[in-house]
């Protein structure tokens, strides 16, 4: 009996003590304030990215570009939502702090006052570049300027290049072909090369009078060029054969190559094809008949200036 009367009068005193202003109880409710803020905005952002890499994962198995494009958006939501759910859970969190820490805050000026002045110091001096990083977050997504997953390279910055990681209304992350990280504030980006489906499509053409000993040997030459995510995004293929004249065809060779490599093919392979005739005068007995031609060769792209080209003749 006395067990149960100590019990219930030790409660009582800590209901007490808890009920009146102290030092303390401030000191423990902010503490607790803090851990609670933490620990929640931890494990939902963790669960946010789980759900963000899940939809990753489908995306990048999707083959039908307008639902890879669909995911890549709901990837890039997700992770602006991380900021959004942190900055709701601190903002509820600290809300019920200042209220159990001030249930007469309406009768309390010289509190009112203080936090005024805390609050503009700090709109001062923080407030108003978050602001106008937000801003701009928004601006971009609201204009699908990019996706998490896109490669892109940010203005005025000359090597900034690499793969959204995480795009959120204050920041860019991005990750370089050579494994950098690099953050961005949204409000230094001025513009964003955006590549299609993180990859450049270029073309050779190669100039041959014997057909059979050119395809030959091109497919020789394009066995030793290096494949891989970060190098031709595909092995190079020979796109094309046309006949010119009666001694004379044009093959095409088509590659794709991660933004970046396009040396692969611009200096690798067309260096390649150069030593096949090295030291080789006479024109009848060389391979090649002409230097290679390398372009560019995306076919959208392609669509654009032959639509801008017809454009022309009509003036």
């Amino acid at each position: 009996m006395n067990d149960i009367f100590n019990t219930t009068k030790a409660a009582n005193e800590i209901q007490y003590f808890f009920s009146q202003a102290n030092a303390f109880r401030s000191l423990v409710i902010l503490l607790l304030s803090i851990t609670i803020a933490y620990y929640s905005s931890k494990y939902l952002a963790r669960a946010i990215i789980k759900l963000a890499q899940v939809v990753s994962t489908h995306s990048d198995k999707e083959s039908n570009e307008e639902k890879h494009i669909r995911l890549r958006q709901i990837e890039t939501y997700l992770s602006v939502a991380v900021a959004g759910v942190r900055a709701v859970v601190v903002a509820v969190v600290a809300y019920v702090t200042w209220w159990l820490l001030n249930p007469n805050a309406s009768s309390s000026g010289v509190a009112a006052i203080g936090a005024s002045a805390a609050f503009i110091v700090f709109a001062g001096q923080s407030l108003g570049m978050i602001l106008r990083d937000v801003t701009a977050g928004a601006t971009m997504i609201i204009e699908h300027w990019f996706n998490v997953g896109d490669y892109v390279k940010i203005e005025p910055f000359m090597d900034v290049t690499g793969v959204v990681e995480r795009f959120t209304l204050r920041s860019t992350k991005l990750r370089s072909l050579n494994g950098e990280i690099i953050w961005v504030h949204n409000q230094q980006i001025q513009s964003v090369h955006v590549t299609p489906r993180g990859i450049r499509t270029m073309a050779v053409d190669v100039f041959v009078s014997d057909r059979e000993l050119g395809e030959k040997t091109l497919k020789e030459i394009i066995k030793a060029v290096p494949a891989g995510p970060a190098l031709l995004a595909k092995p190079l293929r020979i796109k094309s054969t046309e006949r010119w004249s009666d001694d004379l065809w044009r093959i095409t060779v088509l590659g794709y190559t991660a933004p970046g490599r396009e040396w692969l093919i611009e200096k690798f392979f067309v260096n390649a094809i150069k030593n096949v005739d090295e030291g080789v005068r006479a024109k009848s007995k060389r391979v090649f008949i002409y230097e290679p031609i390398t372009r560019f060769a995306d076919p959208v792209a392609d669509k654009k200036f032959l639509r801008a080209i017809r454009a022309n003749k009509h003036d």
